[in-house]
């Protein structure tokens, strides 16, 4: 199955078969865990054209001489009107004797995909076949192609037999 041909509405999901994360359909590597998932060139293409559009990066050291600090990583995401549209805790620990932590957020966007192409009438779906122009059916041949003849132009009288 051919799965790039296949449209893919935008920010339709799937669950990863590696690490079950949520992430989208369109992508051809988990960015969870970072296996493939599927071999399509025009996906993979599109995943590595992505751009940073936000990075974060904190540093976190504990007190050499203080007692453990726990702590929690929450993502909260809002629309534009300010609504909380998801929120999640990511991690929680704790730290303990000069130990450290690093945390990044990081958002990726990705470029538009491609348009899928259809059945559109204006095109010809047939290529340069001649068993699949003027309504040959595949694999039959019309007898004035057995002949070796063109086909009758619609509207156009047949020629005469001498």
């Amino acid at each position: 199955m051919n799965v790039a041909s296949r449209p893919v509405v935008p920010g339709k999901t799937r669950t990863c078969p590696h690490c079950k994360a949520v992430i989208l359909e369109s992508l051809s590597i988990c960015p969870g865990c970072l296996h493939h998932l599927r071999f399509d060139s025009e996906a993979a293409k599109r995943q590595v054209a992505a751009t940073s559009a936000l990075r974060v990066e904190g540093l976190i050291r504990h007190p050499p001489l203080e007692e453990p600090w726990e702590y929690f990583v929450t993502i909260a995401i809002r629309n534009d009107r300010g609504e909380e549209v998801a929120r999640q805790v990511v991690n929680v620990g704790a730290l303990s004797g000069a130990e450290k932590r690093t945390f990044t957020l990081s958002v990726e966007m990705l470029p538009p995909q491609p348009p899928v192409p259809t059945n559109n009438p204006n095109t010809s779906v047939t290529g340069s076949n001649p068993m699949l122009k003027q309504g040959a059916q595949p694999g039959k041949a019309t007898p004035a192609q057995m002949a070796g003849l063109k086909p009758p132009v619609p509207g156009q009288k047949p020629p005469k037999k001498h």
